[in-house]
């Protein structure tokens, strides 16, 4: 038996739109998958495609980044798709930055806009 693909899906308030048209455009491959999503993300895929298998944490700025660090840490990610919004000020910058360095340290992938989410998708959708 293998196990699912877990993801962890994030997106700043810009680009929540971006997120759940994403997810719904994968949604056949991600009923596969384990996800995990911050907050407000994750409440709004899961309205959108409530079939799927994921886990809502708190909002980012209240912890939500923190406990995707600490699945990364702990080995409960496999790979990050985080829509960042470059042109809006982030109060909780910190936390986002040692969410990025998690990832690096722990060598989980991590897409960062809509073009390298689908480049980490088609790998794993086709195989």
């Amino acid at each position: 038996m293998t196990r699912k693909y877990r993801i962890a899906l994030i997106a700043h308030d810009q680009k929540k739109d971006d997120m759940v048209a994403f997810v719904t455009a994968h949604r056949p491959y991600l009923a596969s998958c384990t996800l995990f999503a911050t907050g407000t993300t994750g409440q709004r895929i899961l309205e959108a495609c409530p079939e799927l298998d994921l886990t809502a944490l708190k909002s980012g700025p209240l912890g939500g980044d923190q406990q995707i660090g600490a699945l990364i840490s702990e080995g409960m990610v496999d790979a990050v798709i985080f829509f960042v919004d470059p042109l809006t000020p982030m109060p909780h910058d910190v936390d986002v930055k040692a969410l990025t360095r998690l990832a690096i340290v722990y060598d989980i992938p991590m897409a960062l806009n809509l073009a390298t989410g689908e480049i980490l998708l088609k790998d794993k959708e086709t195989g």
